[in-house]
């Protein structure tokens, strides 16, 4: 007998998950409750967390990491405009529900099930909800290509998004990676690292019980720079990062920059199976070329050096592409209660669709690769 509910806390659920196979780092209960506790989600930030798990005979064989949402920030798929269509007609879209690595768009399993069977009950259990709460949709952000034709194939709504990665195709060094780009593309990046190696700056890289309280407090300070530059406020409270670092450790990869013995900015990675994923960065003072340096080469060396598949710049982009980065198709579900929104939202996704494909098609024909590399080594990225 299978039992679905619904939690209103992920620290709740730190012993009953550790029977559930989870390779992700971001759909770990350390990373969700690491949220909870530091005050990052919860009501006063508008992430509600509400994780929906099933159990057999007392053992959890299913999790959904599930948020209530009064808002759309940090989601990276943009739903403003669908909001503003229910409210001109009278219609709440808020509170909706949402399946999320908040704040962080990274492509991954939106559902965690023993079986296919398990997987299909959740999503029905979790459809119920919604109707039975007068909800009005329900969005799944992100998932893998499995989860997505899962959800797709029950009825639920796809939107496809474009991403940008960068391969590590088991290159020796940098240099080699390098000598498989267009001359333009390859001589830029070299006269990018030339300047910031002719200002002295160095990169440091710390992991594990190398990274401090000092280095947290430094990231957290250009962290806060960061929005304070663009009139924001941060998402993520310090307390965030602490336990995130005291939780997973060996996870967590820092690029401090330094000049002269002076810390200028830093660049927060995190590791989940072969992938490194650069989340968060900062400066204390502007130095042109400097981001591209912590935030994409200093990761493109990190990789090849610890053989790790991919790397992820973070959201959206163009600008990666003269810089090696691949891009590639991503995805989101929607399940809309009201059928004539959902009709018309449907309609909607097909024309954005078509837009999708010609605007994937044109970054193809932008990659910084050698055009006789690109046709010996095709790879497909689903775009």
């Amino acid at each position: 007998m299978i039992e679905i509910t619904s939690n209103n806390s992920f620290i709740n659920l730190k012993d009953k998950l550790s029977g559930l196979k989870i390779n992700s780092i971001f759909l770990s209960y350390a990373f969700h409750s690491a949220l909870e506790i530091s005050g990052s989600v919860g009501k006063s930030s508008g992430w509600i967390p509400f994780p929906i798990i099933a159990q057999s005979e007392g053992k959890i064989v299913g999790f959904m990491p599930i948020y209530l949402k009064e808002h759309s920030y940090g989601e990276y798929v943009f739903d403003w405009s669908w909001a503003e269509a229910f409210h001109k007609s009278g219609l709440n879209y808020y509170p909706k529900m949402i399946s999320a690595i908040p704040f962080s768009p990274i492509t991954g399993s939106r559902i965690i099930a023993d079986n296919l069977d398990i997987k299909k009950m959740m999503i029905k259990a979790l459809e119920k909800i919604l109707l039975d709460h007068k909800i009005s949709s329900c969005h799944i952000l992100f998932p893998n290509e499995q989860d997505t034709n899962l959800f797709k194939n029950m009825g639920w709504l796809q939107r496809e998004g474009v991403q940008f990665r960068w391969e590590n195709k088991n290159y020796d060094n940098y240099a080699q990676f390098l000598s498989n780009l267009s001359h333009n593309k390859r001589k830029k990046i070299k006269q990018e690292r030339k300047k910031i190696n002719n200002l002295n700056i160095e990169v440091t890289v710390k992991q594990g019980n190398l990274i401090l309280s000092e280095d947290i407090e430094f990231f957290y300070s250009c962290y806060c720079n960061t929005y304070i530059l663009h009139n924001s406020s941060p998402y993520l409270t310090k307390e965030f990062f602490y336990q995130l670092n005291n939780d997973m450790p060996n996870s967590i990869v820092l690029m401090i920059a330094e000049q002269g013995g002076k810390r200028l900015a830093t660049a927060l990675n995190i590791i989940s199976e072969q992938t490194l994923y650069g989340r968060y960065w900062g400066a204390l003072e502007y130095i042109p070329g400097l981001h591209f340096e912590l935030c994409y080469y200093a990761g493109q060396e990190f990789c090849i050096q610890n053989q790790l598949k991919y790397f992820e710049g973070g959201a959206q982009g163009e600008h990666k592409l003269a810089r090696g980065f691949d891009p590639f198709k991503t995805y989101s579900n929607h399940f809309i209660a009201n059928s004539e929104f959902k009709s018309a939202i449907e309609s909607f996704l097909s024309k954005e669709k078509a837009h999708m494909t010609m605007y994937a098609n044109d970054l193809d024909e932008r990659s910084a690769f050698k055009k006789t590399y690109l046709t010996e080594n095709k790879t497909n990225n689903g775009i």
